[in-house]
């Protein structure tokens, strides 16, 4: 069964061919032998799963409703709210954090019949593109132990990647989710800003940040979507649409639709990453696009306003971390200034510091204007060329990295590591939904992931050209060896 869909997964426990508990206890079973290896999950629940499984079976054998994802694990990012769980964004500073509230996110999956299996491990506060900077230990990628999975939902990515479970729940800043999807040979989707509640989500850059799942197949992802994609009122970005018609485009024709490259911006994409990346548009081709040649060119500024605006946005959100009315606080400290400076600094890692720095910078009196008050212009140029390309293509695609994963101490300066957001950042910026495919492997037998961004709230043509893809290439059906 640890191999099977969710669609499969809740197919079974409606027929009666499983029973909740059994599927649930598989998957345990799965975390148990093999997160070891990992370090996908920061937690495990497993009296609370087992007891939501038996209430689903209790629900079944009364014939009373069940939802699309009865029966179903799932993982949640530990930046993403669970009553009564640690919520530690794999930070020293939230250790002992017990939420005291569901997040939006969580409270629809467990209406829909979803089982919360666990926490997975992250890069601190979600800044990193690697998975190395929890402060607990790093993830691993199942294709390869020695590499990172990406990040910054690295745990979420790998716990589906490793079929520990099929379906988990991860944050897009910058390529937060695509990247690790792409890394780890599955299926990464970052909906239209505001589709989803951020109700319950840790703050990283609220302006860029989007709840988004991971899974086996684009058919999941649509599932996922229509579970979750619902009004809250206690989020005022969230949209009031309606939560289905995901997979409205589902077995429809590519013929027709105009699928732009971004080739100027493209032009320093080598070796077998461009061979990869050509190959996958010539697929799209071959289901019936049409491709054209857009102008792109301001995101060359995109890795710099992108850095500029989340780290201002994190100094912020990230100043009530005190040391005094939660979280963890210095012993030593002997007078409020200390708790202040000392608790900061015992708890954040050296990523988080190096963004609070920076975002600090930016936002102080003398250099506002110089950076932060002109990236927030870029910005905006930045989607004007983006809806104006737009009017030419339907969607647009990219790498959506420009390698395979690498080593886990193959990035030792920082800002090759942000360099890792170059072709995700575009979606965020914009707030477009945007989803990372598996496209094929290296020679060294390492995924790669083809991007399709559309337009805002063209989430469902985004998922129906994703799947058209994935049902020609079937590149994600491959597991990694020892995970089957």
């Amino acid at each position: 069964m640890d191999t099977l869909t969710a669609k499969q997964l809740n197919a079974l426990f409606s027929s009666g061919e499983a029973s909740a508990v059994e599927i649930t206890k598989q998957a345990l079973a799965k975390i148990d032998k093999l997160n070891l290896k990992l370090s996908a999950f920061l937690s495990v629940f497993e009296e609370r799963s087992l007891k939501s499984a038996a209430l689903l079976d209790e629900k079944k054998q009364k014939g009373e409703p069940l939802g699309r994802l009865a029966g179903v694990p799932i993982a949640i990012k530990d930046n993403i709210a669970i009553e009564g769980e640690i919520t530690s964004c794999a930070s020293k500073f939230l250790e002992n954090y017990r939420s005291p509230y569901d997040a939006t996110v969580v409270r629809l999956l467990e209406e829909d019949g979803a089982i919360l299996i666990g926490k997975t491990n992250m890069d601190e506060f979600a800044m990193g593109a690697s998975g190395t900077h929890s402060a607990f230990s790093p993830t691993r990628n199942p294709w390869d132990l020695d590499c990172v999975p990406g990040g910054s939902s690295s745990g979420s990515a790998a716990a589906v990647s490793g079929r520990l479970c099929p379906l988990s729940l991860g944050s897009d800043t910058g390529g937060s989710i695509r990247q690790p999807a792409a890394f780890t040979g599955i299926v990464g989707f970052k909906p239209t800003y505001g589709r989803i509640s951020r109700y319950g989500l840790v703050a990283f850059a609220s302006s860029f940040d989007q709840i988004g799942p991971f899974a086996q197949t684009v058919e999941d992802v649509a599932l996922v979507m229509e579970a979750v994609s619902r009004h809250c009122e206690r989020d005022s970005t969230s949209l009031n649409l309606p939560p289905n018609g995901f997979d409205a485009q589902f077995g429809q024709s590519l013929k027709g639709t105009k699928i732009g490259i971004p080739w100027g911006f493209l032009e320093d994409l080598k070796g077998e990453a461009r061979q990869n990346f050509e190959k996958s548009v010539a697929t799209l081709t071959e289901l019936g696009a049409e491709t054209v040649d857009v102008d792109l060119s301001l995101l060359k500024y995109g890795i710099g306003i992108y850095y500029i605006l989340t780290s201002a946005e994190a100094s912020t959100n990230l100043a009530r971390y005190d040391g005094i009315r939660y979280g963890k606080r210095a012993k030593e400290a002997s007078s409020l200034e200390e708790i202040y400076e000392m608790s900061r600094q015992e708890g954040f890692g050296f990523e988080v510091k190096n963004r609070i720095m920076l975002g600090t910078y930016v936002l102080s009196g003398g250099f506002k204007d110089a950076y932060y008050s002109k990236a927030q212009k870029v910005r905006a140029l930045i989607i004007q060329q983006i809806r104006r390309a737009f009017e030419n293509c339907n969607l647009f695609a990219f790498p959506t990295t420009a390698g395979t994963a690498f080593t886990l101490d193959g990035m030792r300066d920082p800002l090759d590591e942000y360099l890792q957001d170059l072709y995700t950042v575009a979606a965020p910026i914009a707030g477009l939904p945007a989803i990372s495919v598996p496209s094929g492997f290296s020679t060294e037998k390492k995924p790669f992931g083809l991007q399709l961004v559309g337009p805002q709230l063209h989430d469902a043509s985004v998922l129906g050209a994703a799947r058209a893809f994935e049902q020609a290439t079937r590149f994600g059906e491959k597991i990694p060896g020892g995970f089957s």
